[in-house]
């Protein structure tokens, strides 16, 4: 039997949150496997007791470096206390002198992105790009000391070898349909309200939390484009409250903000807050189309989501969305509102155009799976075993 340690200390908001909640209950199935997951305190209460799965709750979160200088003393005699095999750090992180071999999961697209590094230098927001410097720093340093990096998509992977100068490998990760959509809670009341005071409009939908790289402010602006093109209200709707303090993160909301005033009060900017992600299949059927405006991914799983739904996708020109979405999807420059408006329009003038993407993104949403990206994963982690056991004899 394969005992394999996850390091999900650093997983708190976005992709970390989706990738742990989705691959845990895969492995609590694997009856070949013994897994033991070290994570925070909150997340820890999401999990009830799982077959094959031992948790190991932190703290409350300290702050990145305090939980770093935390992993890299703590971690390795946990490892050796739970008698694992292997690592799976799922932070994008390494730990340094591991006493087994070690997967890295490097999925932060914002390591890698000049775009990023320019865009908090025009904002003047330093802290966070001296924080990115050091972090950039420490992932490059990562995947030179993980036994084997994987990302989560190929271009991604391309990206990352190039700039670190080692191979890396692409493992995509997964959707599961009928999980997605098991759970039959409503949408909350507010949430609801507001959909129906929008059931004549044009709907739109972002899912994600307010942050720089996903290019809020390119897409806010480009809602007067389209209204004023369209015969009918437009409405957009956001995952987020575009205010100080109610997002992950240190971002600044002021200029989207400031942007997006006048929309709020036409009403084309609908701001829902936070939705429960058991509840957010609901969000996506309610909607026309799905829209990303990032200049900056490795995965964007609410892509999957959303072609699953049967939402045609218009999205940012990323060569990770066209890996992703294909034909699914039209693609807009990443700084052109403009270009965003009009593929907007494209797909609301046609239904012949609508129904053809989403058929396509039915179809190429069934082509990830959480069961096969485990496959995948725990067959890696064998293969380290058994070089680790050659090595050694």
């Amino acid at each position: 039997m394969m005992r394999l340690f996850i390091n999900g200390l650093a997983a708190s908001a976005g992709g970390g949150l989706t990738y742990l909640r989705n691959v845990i209950p895969q492995l609590a199935h694997r009856t070949d496997t013994r897994t033991t997951v070290w994570l925070s305190a909150p997340l820890r209460h999401e999990f009830a007791d799982l077959p094959n799965i031992s948790f190991i709750s932190a703290g409350d979160d300290a702050g990145a470096l305090r939980r770093f200088i935390h992993e890299q003393t703590a971690l390795p005699k946990l490892i050796r206390s739970s008698g694992a095999q292997v690592l799976l750090s799922a932070g994008n992180f390494a730990l340094c002198n591991c006493p087994v071999p070690q997967i890295l999961l490097s999925r932060n697209s914002l390591y890698t992105s000049a775009d990023f590094l320019r865009d908090v230098r025009l904002r003047g927001d330093y802290a966070i790009w001296i924080d990115t410097l050091i972090k950039s720093w420490l992932a490059r340093q990562s995947i030179g000391l993980a036994t084997l990096t994987v990302a989560p998509s190929e271009a991604f992977a391309v990206e990352l070898s190039q700039w670190s100068g080692k191979k890396v490998l692409s493992l995509h990760h997964g959707f599961d349909p009928a999980a997605f959509t098991s759970d039959t809670t409503s949408l909350p009341h507010t949430a609801q309200l507001q959909l129906q005071q929008a059931r004549d409009s044009f709907r739109l939908l972002f899912v994600s939390h307010y942050n720089y790289y996903r290019n809020f402010e390119m897409l806010i602006r480009a809602i007067p484009i389209l209204s004023a093109r369209l015969n009918r209200k437009v409405r957009l709707f956001l995952t987020c409250q575009l205010k100080s303090g109610a997002n992950p993160g240190a971002y600044q909301t002021d200029s989207a903000a400031a942007l997006a005033n006048t929309l709020r009060q036409s009403g084309e900017i609908v701001e829902l807050g936070a939705i429960p992600y058991r509840s957010l299949h609901h969000l996506y059927r309610a909607c026309h189309v799905y829209v990303t405006p990032a200049y900056a991914e490795s995965f964007a799983h609410p892509l999957v989501e959303a072609m699953s739904m049967g939402l045609p996708v218009v999205a940012s020109d990323l060569p990770v969305h066209r890996e992703i979405c294909g034909g699914a999807a039209l693609y807009f420059p990443r700084f052109s509102p403009t270009e965003l408006a009009e593929q907007i329009l494209q797909v609301q003038k046609s239904p012949a155009l609508a129904e053809k993407m989403s058929s396509q993104g039915l179809r190429r949403s069934r082509d990830f799976s959480w069961g096969q990206h485990v496959d995948r994963l725990l067959s890696l982690a064998q293969e380290l075993i058994e070089s680790r056991s050659r090595e050694r004899n």
